[in-house]
């Protein structure tokens, strides 16, 4: 009993410390573990999974073969040890099916969430990937399992062979410092030149998680502030419900980037500053942007074809309740994948859309633009959201 208690010990300490990204101290962990029960997948699996934090791909490939000789007539561990060998294959889409498999059969594994958030963020399903690392966040109590998988930018190299070193359950664990050179991820079939930009891309935008959001606000102070040494830009800028009317289309947009005063263009920015970037994590910069755009543009709209036609409006508030919407959407469409949270949010959600409706026809606010951008909003969201694809092992 006290040696099965030992090894539960070591098995929990080297997950906890994968969810917190320190892939060696859960190699020593896992290390510990391999030497009390050499024949035990879980520890074999755990140092395939340290490795792979620390970028010994070498080690990773053994370890998983190893676990796969104890397993030989399959299971949890040996199923998630070949979805790491496909994944080091650069076979992703076969990875995913491999992990998919492992949370049908087991959704309390946290790793096994990250691991899944990794590859569809690789295979450009940000907003699904960032619904699978909320629920390993969850059920890690807080883990963000960061650095633990190879990066998205392709590495280059010869690749494993397979024959360099023998595996030895932590080998160079206890007393070396962790690597700082990582091992090439083994390549077979390197990605042409338009994939390796795409990639790049992918990667550069992918370290800066509020780009949108930033950008946007950055725009909206500019603009203001032009606008106190410039009077033509809030001239020809105004949507002027009349002159729209008469062919200013241009108004229906460039309002939406002009404001009444500092107290309004600072109110709508620290809105835009904490909805916003939770909205363009959960849905992706592009997908964000075009709610953003189009719920504004939604409510200038709603604005010209249900106010007096002498009534005039500027504004971002529109677009900010689009994307308030949008928050909704989510939690309302994901409510199930969020568990207990996602009742709570759409309670909260449902209050604060309350309290900022009931303050949207006092006088002096242009109300239907809110209403409209509102709706525009949660619709565009609603069109944009990626569907759960089902998908079979082959």
């Amino acid at each position: 009993m006290e040696a099965q208690t030992d090894i539960q010990t070591y098995l929990e300490q080297g997950r906890q410390a994968l969810s917190k990204g320190q892939g060696r101290e859960a190699a020593i962990a896992y290390a510990h573990g391999a030497q009390m029960e050499p024949e035990n997948p879980m520890v074999h699996l755990g140092l395939a999974e340290a490795n792979l934090a620390l970028g010994n791909y070498g080690v990773v490939q053994m370890a998983c073969r190893r676990v796969q000789e104890l397993q030989p007539a399959g299971g949890l561990e040996s199923m998630i040890a070949q979805t790491l060998l496909d994944l080091l294959d650069r076979r992703y889409e076969r990875a995913l099916q491999g992990v998919d498999a492992v949370v049908r059969e087991d959704p309390s594994i946290a790793y096994a969430h990250a691991l899944r958030a990794h590859l569809l963020r690789v295979l450009g399903q940000d907003y699904d990937a960032n619904l699978a690392i909320s629920r390993a966040a969850r059920l890690s109590y807080g883990g963000r399992f960061e650095g633990c998988f190879p990066p998205v930018q392709p590495l280059y190299g010869t690749g494993y062979s397979g024959a360099s070193a023998p595996y030895s359950p932590g080998q160079g664990q206890q007393n070396s410092p962790p690597r700082v050179v990582r091992e090439p991820v083994p390549t077979w079939s390197p990605p042409n030149a338009m994939q390796r930009q795409i990639i790049r891309t992918r990667f550069t935008l992918s370290q800066y998680p509020f780009l949108v959001t930033y950008t946007l606000i950055a725009i909206n102070v500019v603009v203001f502030i032009l606008g106190m040494f410039l009077p033509a830009i809030e001239i020809y800028g105004v949507q002027v419900n009349e002159l729209v009317f008469q062919g200013e289309y241009w108004r229906l947009f460039t309002a939406m980037f002009l404001h009444a005063g500092l107290l309004h263009i600072g109110l709508n920015m620290l809105s835009l500053f904490f909805i916003g970037r939770a909205v363009e994590i959960f849905y992706g910069k592009w997908r964000y942007l075009t709610i953003y755009l189009v719920s504004g543009i939604i409510g200038s709209i709603s604005f010209l074809l249900l106010s007096p036609p002498n009534e005039a409006a500027v504004g971002a508030s529109g677009a900010i309740f689009g994307v308030f919407g949008a928050l909704g959407v989510f939690y309302i469409m994901n409510r199930r994948a969020l568990g207990g949270y996602g009742s709570g949010a759409i309670s909260n959600w449902l209050l604060w859309l309350g309290l900022n409706l009931a303050f949207s026809f006092a006088p002096g606010i242009a109300g239907w633009a809110h209403f409209g951008g509102l709706f525009g909003g949660m619709i565009t969201a609603y069109l944009l959201a990626p569907r759960q694809r089902s998908r079979r092992i082959l």
